[in-house]
């Protein structure tokens, strides 16, 4: 099952346990619970303090096994074989049993020690999905600190009769005691936030405490990592506050261009400039949304940043990076079946319609690069454009057309998305040039039109494009004073990770430009002798 060469670095990483580790497996004569066996008996032998007994409790899933201390009901269960993205999910749960301290917070901890009452979650994912193994790592964690907590990691493709019945249509999606809890993807600190409800006040209060910063970087994706480097590197007291540290790259799969890395992932990348963040003085406030933006006063008064949570921060300058989302369709049914049908990650919820029939909309690379993957799973893909021609680049365009369970539709109109009540059966759209209506059935549409800038909350404050673009100059300047944006939010051109790297470091050096300009003292005029 695993190669010699994942043996070694797995049997490296195992020297860390510190305790035993019993995993209890509940399998069957089946195909898939032989693929299991066969995994575990490839990684109980590479250390000493694992040991596996094949048992099968009352109303456990077969097949799955569950991670504990030996003599005790094991608190973290997988059913499925956590391959792909999640085998980082059953390493770090392996180490985390054997008593590796997880690097989280010590306040987060305690909050997680701290949870009362019986708590059982259950996550049903894709072994595709890369945003599902976050959510596995965060309440696998909670049920290993936290004895009134239990998590169980479900391959959404291998138990499809639940899928069915609990109408899953996206993952990652999480139960909570048999109810839905979230869909998509949470960190721990998120998930703690919905369960403590005094947790937000709490971060509202140590945030209002904070004293004034010299600049404040509000966004935590690229743009906005790379402007607290760069700020934090010139020694000047930098802080981050953010909804959620990687922005939009979270959500991204395949990178392949960005310069001297010929591929990675987006939440790879996302740990990452987290990381590199940290290594320096930065204040990072993760999970606040910023509601206004206050200019200073006057010359040498700060600049206030007001948060959805009713704090607010100073600071005597500020970049804005605070990105871009999935735009919308605004259609009929876009937002009723959202997450029943309607979705916007193919890598993520692609495996749920297996063997089924759905659609793209959009014909940009994202677009064409969501049929492709696609293409592979479903019983086949309709893509509609709505200009004349695919706007794709032309080697993504020539393997879209290579595929014979992909129909390409241009010039066509999104009109409405049709479901039954409970989930997605058809789209509609009008061909631009006829006007003809048309109808296709099928169970899914992954829209991929483009991004909208997060500025809605700097409007009559900062001056923006007619795209709600935060207008900038060359040195990362909006038109008020101290204050500097970077990143998709503003009016650079092409939204591209590197760009926003490098615009996020200008604003940084602009901000740290402005802040010498406007404390140097005055000259003192020099007295010439009569």
């Amino acid at each position: 099952m695993l190669d010699d060469s994942l043996k070694t670095q797995l049997g490296a990483y195992l020297e860390r346990l510190r305790r035993p580790v019993e995993i209890v497996a509940a399998l069957d004569a089946g195909e898939a619970s032989s693929e299991m066996r066969a995994l575990l008996q490839d990684i109980v032998p590479l250390h000493p303090m694992l040991t596996l007994v094949e048992r099968r409790d009352p109303g456990v899933r077969v097949p799955s096994f569950s991670l504990g201390t030996p003599g005790e009901p094991g608190r973290v269960r997988f059913a499925g074989l956590p391959l792909g993205h999640e085998f980082t999910s059953l390493v770090l749960a392996m180490l985390q049993v054997g008593g590796h301290p997880p690097k989280v917070d010590d306040e987060v901890l305690e909050q997680a020690r701290a949870l009362d009452g019986e708590l059982v979650f259950e996550t049903f994912v894709s072994l595709s999905c890369h945003n599902c193994p976050d959510v596995v790592q965060a309440l696998n964690l909670l049920a290993i600190v936290n004895p009134n907590v239990r998590h169980t990691m479900v391959d959404g493709a291998l138990f499809q009769d639940e899928v069915t019945a609990r109408e899953i249509m996206s993952v990652p999606a999480t139960f909570l005691n048999g109810e839905s809890f979230v869909s998509g993807r949470i960190t721990i600190e998120e998930i703690l936030a919905k369960l403590d409800s005094n947790a937000s006040a709490r971060a509202a209060e140590r945030i209002a405490a904070k004293g004034e910063f010299d600049v404040l970087i509000v966004g935590g994706g690229p743009a906005g990592a790379a402007a607290a480097i760069y700020a934090a590197r010139k020694g000047i007291r930098t802080g981050v506050v953010a909804e959620r540290f990687g922005g939009q790259v979270l959500d991204t799969m395949a990178i392949e261009n960005f310069i001297s890395v010929p591929e990675t992932d987006g939440p790879k990348l996302a740990v990452g400039l987290e990381q590199h963040v940290k290594q320096y003085e930065v204040d990072v406030m993760n999970l606040q949304r910023a509601s206004a933006l206050v200019p200073a006063a006057a010359p040498g008064a700060p600049i206030e940043v007001r948060l959805e949570s009713g704090a607010s921060l100073k600071a005597k300058t500020v970049v804005v990076a605070t990105g871009a989302r999935w735009r919308n369709l605004n259609v009929p049914g876009e937002a009723e079946y959202k997450n029943r049908g309607v979705a916007y990650c193919p890598h993520c919820d692609g495996p749920l319609y297996k063997g089924k029939r759905v659609a793209v909309v959009g014909g940009g690379n994202s677009g064409v690069e969501a049929a492709i993957d696609l293409a592979g799973i479903v019983e086949h893909v309709t893509l509609l454009e709505f200009a004349p021609q695919l706007r794709a680049d032309a080697v993504l365009q020539r393997k879209l057309n290579s595929l014979p369970n992909v129909s390409v539709v241009t010039n066509a109109q999104t009109t409405e998305i049709v479901g039954d009540g409970t989930k997605v059966v058809a789209l509609r759209y009008t061909e631009r040039a006829s006007g003809a209506s048309n109808e296709v059935a099928l169970a899914g549409v992954f829209v991929q039109i483009g991004l909208l800038p997060n500025t809605d909350w700097l409007k009559g404050t900062v001056a923006l494009s007619r795209h709600g673009e935060i207008e900038v100059d060359s040195h990362g300047r909006t038109n008020v004073p101290g204050v500097f944006a970077a990143g998709d939010a503003t009016t650079v051109p092409y939204k591209q990770i590197v760009i926003a790297m490098g615009e996020g470091s200008k604003a940084a050096l602009g901000a740290f430009d402005h802040l010498i300009r406007s404390t140097a003292p005055a000259e003192t005029p020099i007295a010439i002798a009569a």
